[in-house]
């Protein structure tokens, strides 16, 4: 009971109540309605609450006033508040008869003993018995007769007396005896009934509950696309949340706005045809059409709603523009300090003019950082809409898991083979196919005498493999190896333009081209064509149990799909690709002290459903970052023939800017963390020269396709969003150098004393790291 007590008040918001309609007469005037359906439903079951009952009580309720779905969220919890009401109730009465029997203890033992001791002084004490007016109830009288039973002639005469003063009530000792079996027979049923009231409670699918007797969720199911009852809970729970806001803000209600939501997309529909966006009902509900449905119920948007939409309009501006001022102020900050305002240092002195880039760049670390605190602090994450394919990918969705990878020695073979299997035990679907992507490593020829020898052994590895579970299906893995091509810039054999030319050759021999790209393909090609997304994972990279199923839910959705505006050049509604969030295999963050040091929060967090994202949180965009997935025609659409040849090593975020990428933030990958610093400088090293061979991009004019001449340039498609992107790459690969410039410059030349640089170095580096501390500590949810 105590911990329902608890239960009750951890799930019930402070001011939610307030939120309930409430009865304005009668004896519940003043409490929420719900609360007195829940009253009404115990008293009326003796506190026995179960599924049949509790949906046909509310079932008949709503046939007259039908129920906000405020009130069916908050019904499991005011049945639960209703229980422990029934409960006290009973135990209070329990109390009181406990009370009476102590009482009649009481008098019993001092008749006993003065029998006992001093007979004459009975009659006395039975006069004050009398005097005293003790209540005769049930339990009073019951114990009473229990104390004196068989005790004497005495006893008899007290017993006697007060027989007369029963039967003089109407009643006697023997009916009152039984009365007080079959209270305590009643209250033991009902403190049963209530208790195991409580365990259905916390047993419920009350989900699935209020799904079934919500009048909005049967009318947003008329959604013309017919997708609203094909989604995951969370989408459909967010869709009813907004419902829930736009009533409160206007005049009609929560039944009004959701029959509106879906005649505006019936009408889309006519106009647009059932597979438009606009078609779909959440497109008013959480898109682009929300303000088309607010104008038509009339909702009245308070004045915060209104500058945020015109905000929204602003967004990147409003972004840049306290990461400028910051930098601005640091900068001005450390100079003060150096007395450069009080004369304490010469403005021409040179030394502050030789400082000057590396302080504007190390007050912009410090500046970036805490602008994006600010922003997860003031805007709460959404989960990106999805269908639910829990029970299995459809037909239509086709999805394939690709590995890119270079086939190097046999024992390479045999770890991506076991890779490959472990992904498909833990994300096994009809519709879900796995593949490894091959090129063998760059040589001074076109074929090494054991190249043949290592593809065999990788083809018959994958034949095996398909063997294995050939119950479960004729072939699920597949393995296409590409032969080596003369590089005339890189003056070697390798694979054609790395990992880009191998995405773009696959997907292109997914449409039945480039068929030539492939040298050798292992598995059944017969899938190819109906492929339509692809989940392209590093060789390191862990795909959790059903993660594939999601992404291509979230991919699937009808607000998620991507729309290409040919005279932009670029994907602008929905995406391509989706990202999803990276953690750290608890492995891999314990295999040595640099990974324990610097790998963070690693494995999976049970706790987290959705983590907050700056540029996905303000921007509805995400980075990609090189394992996702994505629509293999949108893709196409947006990248193919886009780039020049041996320009480009970085290419993910480029894609994302032309393909328009999202961050899942609910979906985790697993990868591993480098065990030295010698493999991360290597791969920050690797990072960073990928970076800068991007700046080209940040040009009014980019370089086009080159197809083995020069490139020619052509208009930049980028978004002024995706250019900062860029540019932020550009500008944290200058930070490390620019805090090491402050320190050398600082201590060597001067000007100000060395322990200011080394102050203003220790705080760009540990600042943004305490704050975002300090803000988990606040933010901790009580389950943690």
């Amino acid at each position: 009971i105590e911990q329902q007590i608890t239960l009750a008040r951890r799930h019930l918001p402070r001011g939610y109540s307030r939120q309930l309609p409430r009865l304005a007469d009668g004896p519940s005037a003043g409490f929420p309605r719900i609360y007195d359906l829940a009253l009404e439903l115990i008293s009326h079951m003796d506190g026995r609450v179960d599924s049949d009952n509790a949906t046909q009580f509310i079932a008949a309720y709503q046939t007259v006033e039908p129920l906000k779905l405020g009130e069916l969220w908050a019904f499991p919890i005011m049945l639960q508040l209703a229980l422990l009401e029934n409960l006290r109730r009973v135990g209070v009465r329990i109390a009181q008869r406990r009370e009476e029997r102590d009482a009649a203890i009481i008098w019993a033992d001092r008749m006993l003993e003065a029998a006992e001791t001093e007979p004459k002084q009975l009659i006395q004490l039975l006069a004050e018995f009398a005097h005293a007016d003790v209540p005769l109830t049930a339990p009073f009288v019951e114990e009473f007769y229990d104390r004196l039973q068989a005790q004497g002639p005495a006893m008899a005469f007290v017993q006697t007396w007060v027989e007369q003063k029963l039967l003089e009530q109407g009643v006697t000792a023997a009916g009152l005896s039984e009365a007080a079996g079959r209270t305590a027979a009643a209250n033991q049923i009902s403190i049963a009934n209530s208790i195991g009231s409580l365990r259905f409670i916390g047993a419920m699918d009350w989900k699935q509950y209020v799904e079934s007797l919500s009048v909005v969720e049967q009318i947003l199911r008329e959604d013309p696309m017919e997708k609203y009852a094909s989604q995951d809970f969370a989408t459909r729970d967010r869709y009813r949340h907004v419902i829930e806001d736009v009533a409160r803000r206007s005049t009609c209600s929560e039944m009004a706005v959701a029959r509106e939501a879906v005649a505006l997309a019936q009408a889309a529909a006519a106009q647009q045809g059932t597979h438009d966006r606009s078609a779909h009902v959440g497109y008013y509900l959480i898109d682009q059409g929300r303000p088309h449905l607010e104008r038509a119920v009339d909702c009245r948007l308070s004045w915060k709603s209104r500058v945020s939409r015109m905000g929204w309009h602003l967004r990147l501006p409003l972004y840049l523009g306290p990461i400028l001022l910051l930098t601005l102020l640091a900068t001005a900050a450390v100079l003060t300090l150096l007395g450069l305002d009080t004369g304490g240092v010469d403005a021409d002195d040179w030394r502050i003019w030789l400082l000057a880039l590396p302080l504007v760049i190390g007050a912009s670390a410090l500046a970036v950082p805490l602008v994006n605190q600010l922003v997860t602090l003031v805007l709460q994450p959404h989960a990106l809409p999805r269908l639910d394919f829990s029970t299995g990918i459809p037909d239509i969705h086709r999805t394939i898991v690709i590995v890119p990878t270079l086939l190097t020695k046999p024992q390479d073979v045999d770890a991506l083979l076991e890779a490959m299997e472990i992904r498909y035990l833990g994300n096994r679907d009809p519709n879900l196919f796995f593949a490894l992507l091959t090129d063998f490593a760059d040589a001074p020829e076109q074929t090494l005498p054991d190249d043949e020898a290592l593809l065999d052994y990788a083809r018959a590895a994958v034949e095996a493999l398909n063997a294995t579970y050939r119950e479960d299906r004729p072939c699920v893995f597949y393995l296409f190896h590409r032969p080596r091509v003369w590089n005339p810039f890189e003056r070697v054999w390798m694979g054609y333009e790395r990992k880009r030319g191998k995405l773009e050759q696959f997907n292109a021999r997914l449409r039945g081209e480039a068929q030539t790209a492939f040298s050798d393909i292992v598995g059944d090609p017969s899938i190819f064509k109906s492929i339509q997304y692809v989940i392209t994972l590093d060789t390191d990279t862990q795909l959790p149990r059903d993660a594939a199923r999601t992404l291509v839910g979230n991919l699937a959705h009808p607000l998620n799909r991507p729309v290409y505006d040919a005279a932009k050049g670029r994907i602008v509604e929905g995406y391509a690709i989706l990202q999803p969030r990276a953690s750290i295999s608890l492995t891999s963050a314990g295999q040595s002290h640099f990974a324990r040091l610097f790998a963070g929060d690693s494995g999976l967090d049970p706790y987290t459903r959705e983590v907050s994202d700056v540029y996905q949180d303000v921007f509805g965009e995400g980075s990609f970052i090189g394992k996702g997935i994505y629509d293999v025609d949108a893709f196409r659409q947006a990248v193919d023939g886009r780039f020049p040849e041996n320009l480009i090593l970085s290419h993910d975020l480029l894609e994302s800017g032309y393909a328009r990428s999202a961050l899942v933030t609910d979906v985790e990958l697993i990868e591993e963390h480098p065990a030295s610093i010698a493999i991360e400088a290597s791969r920050r090293h690797r990072w960073i020269r990928g970076d800068w061979q991007l700046a080209g991009w940040l040009l009014p004019r980019v370089p086009g396709p080159s197809n083995g001449a020069r490139a020619k340039r052509q208009a930049n498609p980028l978004s002024a969003l995706s250019l900062w992107k860029l540019f932020d790459n550009l500008r944290r690969s200058l930070v490390p150098p620019a805090l090491l410039a402050l320190l050398a410059g600082g201590w060597l030349l001067g000007p100000g004393p060395g322990w200011l640089w080394t102050l203003l170095v220790v705080a760009v580096i540990l600042l943004p790291s305490l704050l975002s501390a300090a803000i988990e500590l606040v933010r901790k949810p009580e389950e943690r």
